[in-house]
């Protein structure tokens, strides 16, 4: 045994707290706070926080009592110290976050379905990219499933939710791809297990739509920069322009510096600012204020998309995220697409009026005295280019351009 202890001299939260480490193994300090009923939720990236409370316990178990340099040390000397900078963990909104490795021919991407069920035409097609990029594909067990008595969902909540941490925490797969969206990635986020996923090398998740729940869970409990863009099975819809974007933003991130090159974005409200790009859909984003993973826009250039939503509902919404503080010292906001609804195919029929759409933003956002911009292609059309969460950005509204400030990946 050589799980250590320090005394309870670290105040957070009205308590005293110690640390609780191994300078053996990972596996073994995850056992023993098992055993002696220290939450999981204890653990940031090398120890457990122990209340002053449970020392005592803690000791009498079998944890070695030392003092806080000497456990340092000993976990220096492990090889175990890991720091904030270079590991997933938690990281406050407005930090830039954690950049996942690129890939490289070879890489191998893991596709799990969090929410709706996989059409499985759409799904070879979006498979048959991937392999043209020499990328080595796998698929979760229940990629091809669906709910018996809920048949809007690819599989039960813990079905999904076990496929997306058992791909993750494989240390042979290098990135998460959603296969799609619909609904149903709200259901699991609760469910997944951020102490393991946080325990392995940084990962890259991949998708938009509903999967916005996800790039909020994996920036609020990982820290890490998560792409939003197409889903597996509408990915080979992309146009050639777009699915090179994303191509390059994969392989090649330090050559991509403009998000949108050929298109000149729309002026709301003028001026340039700079912030970590955060945001997705519209609607889920509302859906999330309230709960333990919902990540607020302040510090960030907020992007913005939906789907099948009137200019009254996307007042509402954009309403409640204000009244909620979401939006609380944001430095700028983009406004990709808000189409009015889908093909058969899934691909984006018709788009709201523009027009419509920039007046609400401009009476919603306009006072909050950022700028703002809207027609980006992002979101539910053929077109929808992919952006990296998590990373610096600068937006110049009256230029229409944004602009990255460092690579999307490591």
């Amino acid at each position: 045994m050589s799980v250590l202890v320090d005394p309870p001299a670290w105040p957070a939260h009205g308590l005293l707290w110690s640390h609780l480490v191994s300078d053996h193994s990972l596996d073994e300090l995850h056992a023993f706070a098992a055993r002696v009923g220290v939450p999981r939720q204890g653990f940031d990236r090398d120890h457990y926080d122990v209340p002053a409370q449970a020392y005592d316990r803690v000791v009498a178990t079998g944890a070695e009592a030392v003092p806080s340099r000497e456990l340092l040390a000993r976990l220096r000397a492990a090889g175990l110290r890991q720091r904030r900078a270079e590991t997933p963990g938690r990281r406050k909104p407005g930090q830039a976050l954690l950049r996942p490795p690129r890939l490289r021919p070879g890489s191998t991407v893991a596709v799990v379905a969090p929410a709706g069920p996989v059409p499985a035409d759409r799904l070879e097609h979006g498979l048959a990219v991937l392999h043209e990029w020499g990328l080595r594909v796998r698929f979760a067990d229940h990629v091809a499933g669906q709910d018996p008595a809920l048949p809007h969902l690819a599989g039960s909540d813990a079905d999904r939710a076990a496929d997306l941490v058992t791909n993750w925490t494989d240390a042979g797969v290098d990135a998460v791809w959603c296969a799609r969206g619909g609904y149903g990635c709200h259901r699991i986020v609760d469910r997944l297990d951020y102490t393991a996923m946080a325990a392995v090398p940084p990962r890259l998740l991949v998708g938009f739509s509903d999967v916005t729940a996800l790039h909020e869970a994996v920036a609020t409990r990982l820290g890490l920069v998560s792409l939003h863009a197409p889903v597996l099975t509408s990915l080979a819809d992309a146009p050639a322009a777009g699915r090179e974007h994303l191509r390059r933003l994969l392989f090649e991130p330090a050559d991509v510096d403009e998000l949108f090159p050929d298109v000149r974005l729309r002026v709301v409200a003028a001026g340039s600012a700079a912030g970590v790009l955060v945001g997705g859909n519209l609607r889920v984003l509302t859906a999330s204020i309230g709960t333990r993973l919902a990540r607020p826009g302040r510090g960030g250039i907020v992007v913005l998309e939906d789907i099948d939503e009137e200019p009254y509902r996307i007042d509402g919404m954009l309403t409640h995220l204000l009244r909620s503080g979401w939006f609380d010292q944001v430095r700028g906001v983009v406004a990709g697409a808000f189409t009015a609804g889908a093909t058969s195919t899934g691909t984006a029929a018709a788009t709201i009026d523009p027009a419509a759409v920039d007046a609400v933003l401009a009476d919603r956002l306009g006072p909050l005295g950022v700028p703002v911009v809207s027609g980006a292609p992002v979101g539910h059309v053929a077109d929808n280019r992919s952006v990296p969460l998590g990373v610096p950005a600068r937006l110049d509204a009256d230029a229409g351009t944004v602009h990255l400030t460092c690579p999307a990946l490591s």
